[in-house]
């Protein structure tokens, strides 16, 4: 794994029902590559997994500033559908973007990006259920289990969510 110390990894979670290994799993990897690791969901708290893992959202997303990070991560799972038309988080998306900033997501996530319109062009892997969604929104579904493309790094589920982690720490390491 490459060294990635002082890289900055911003999480965004829904507050009931992320998929657990898609946080866990990456966070992990980031970790013991050497980035630091920060979690945020709609408000500050609590937030608890499909599987009934718990995480801090030590962030509310409205208090994000994507200039803090170098990585900007949606975690996937049923809840993040609370996301796919967001404003907050459409424009976190927007900005970390034009920032040059890494974007992340996985499982269902990618249609957040999508409908943001960042993946217009791109290439990108989703959850099956998000892969018209994609397409309707200009991106070429790839079905892959993670895809990168530029600094648009997707994955389509939580058996991807370890090598999705691995992919972003090697994208923070170039």
């Amino acid at each position: 794994m490459p060294n990635i110390s002082g890289k900055k990894v911003l999480f965004i979670i829904a507050q009931q029902n992320f998929r657990d290994e898609e946080l866990f799993e990456p966070k992990a990897v980031l970790e013991a590559a050497g980035a630091s690791t920060t979690i945020a969901s709609k408000k500050a708290g609590s937030a608890t997994g499909m599987l009934g893992g718990k995480a801090n959202a030590s962030l509310a997303l409205s208090d994000v500033s994507p200039g803090d990070f170098d990585a900007i991560i949606f975690v996937g799972g049923g809840g993040s559908s609370v996301f796919f038309n967001d404003p907050a988080a459409h424009d976190l998306a927007k900005e970390a973007a034009a920032q040059g900033k890494i974007l992340g997501a996985i499982c269902i996530a990618p249609s957040i990006l999508a409908n943001a319109g960042l993946l217009r062009g791109k290439k990108a892997t989703a959850f099956s259920s998000e892969a018209q969604n994609l397409r309707d929104n200009g991106a070429g579904y790839t079905g892959q289990p993670v895809t990168v493309d530029g600094k648009i790094i997707t994955g389509s589920g939580p058996a991807a969510a370890k090598e999705f982690g691995k992919k972003i720490a090697e994208a923070l390491a170039e």
